[in-house]
């Protein structure tokens, strides 16, 4: 059986293109939700006004198959000159604690 994974990745807009960057990645979450193995992928903005994508899929193989696809191809286009540095992709591995629900993504 394999397991969920969830993946961080951490999006710096070179100043002035923090919107730039939000309308960027919009149509790359309506694409990603409706591909197979998608549990979340939503975004947030930091404190230091970064945004921050939290991931969770079904399993490594279907989050390496869209990390190689369309959608992906596209947002890295189109993001093309608005980030300060590249993309900080991490994934996560948990480390459960409390119950079942509240313990791990």
């Amino acid at each position: 059986m394999t397991q969920p994974i969830v993946v961080t990745a951490h999006f710096v807009p070179v100043d002035g293109q923090f919107d730039a960057v939000h309308e960027a990645l919009l149509p790359a979450i309506a694409a990603a939700h409706e591909e197979p193995g998608c549990i979340l992928y939503a975004i947030h903005r930091t404190p230091e006004n970064t945004i921050m994508m939290i991931e969770k899929w079904e399993s490594a193989e279907l989050l390496d198959t869209h990390g190689a696809g369309p959608a992906v191809a596209a947002l890295n286009a189109s993001l093309e000159g608005k980030l300060a540095r590249p993309v900080e992709v991490t994934r996560l591995e948990p480390l459960p604690a409390g119950t079942e629900i509240q313990g791990e993504l």
